[in-house]
């Protein structure tokens, strides 16, 4: 299952960072980690220039700021990522998640060319899953937990609802931090790009004859 090989590869990476002590990890941070002016620049990142920066595009998928980061990013792969990779196969669901990756990467470019901040985490990839399920799966319904003060429910939404809102919530976010200058924060643009490629590639990512039956919770 290529969801569940990308979840442990992702936590074993974290787990690697967080033994390192805090100068090592930073060099590791700014060695591998996307920063979208050099990777436009064509500049070579590492030890003594030792790979070029267009490689931090895929291995930055890989990378997470934490424990907080990456457990909420591996839910959501969990969670929708299992329907998707059932729909496309194993080997098409990898080519696919990199893929969204990879767009969601320049779309944040694309936005913030001149930025020397670097940008880790799979939530870019992550994205174009949950667009690929909106498409396949706006009716199924998915557990959520619903936080209304001071009570906590978990209750079962539409896809179409769920997704619908996270996705409006990274626009409205998106526009408010093209306003402000900061050193750091959410790539809501990556999380755009990959949600959009999302949609638009599972259609042609997708078998011609795919599983009959599908889950209908994720």
């Amino acid at each position: 299952m290529v969801v569940l090989a990308l979840i442990v590869v992702n936590s074993l990476v974290l787990l690697y960072q967080e033994s390192l002590p805090p100068h090592a990890q930073m060099a590791l941070l700014y060695s591998w980690a996307a920063v979208p002016a050099k990777i436009l620049q064509g500049a070579r990142v590492g030890p003594a220039g030792g790979h070029a920066a267009w490689l931090t595009i895929f291995t930055s998928m890989f990378m997470h700021g934490g424990l907080a980061h990456l457990g909420g990013n591996m839910l959501y792969l969990w969670i929708f990522g299992n329907n998707v990779e059932d729909l496309l196969g194993h080997v098409r669901f990898l080519l696919f998640y990199l893929l969204c990756g990879v767009l969601a990467m320049g779309a944040q470019i694309l936005i913030s060319p001149g930025s020397q901040v670097p940008t880790l985490g799979a939530s870019g990839a992550i994205a174009g899953v949950l667009g690929a399920y909106l498409v396949r799966y706006p009716r199924a319904r998915v557990y959520t937990l619903l936080l209304v003060f001071p009570f906590i429910r978990v209750v079962r939404l539409p896809a179409l609802w769920l997704l619908g809102f996270w996705f409006i919530f990274q626009l409205l976010a998106g526009g408010v931090a093209l306003g402000v200058q900061q050193g750091g924060g959410v790539a809501y643009f990556a999380h755009i790009g990959g949600f959009v490629a999302g949609m638009l590639l599972i259609k042609v990512c997708q078998r011609r004859r795919g599983p009959r039956c599908y889950h209908d919770e994720a």
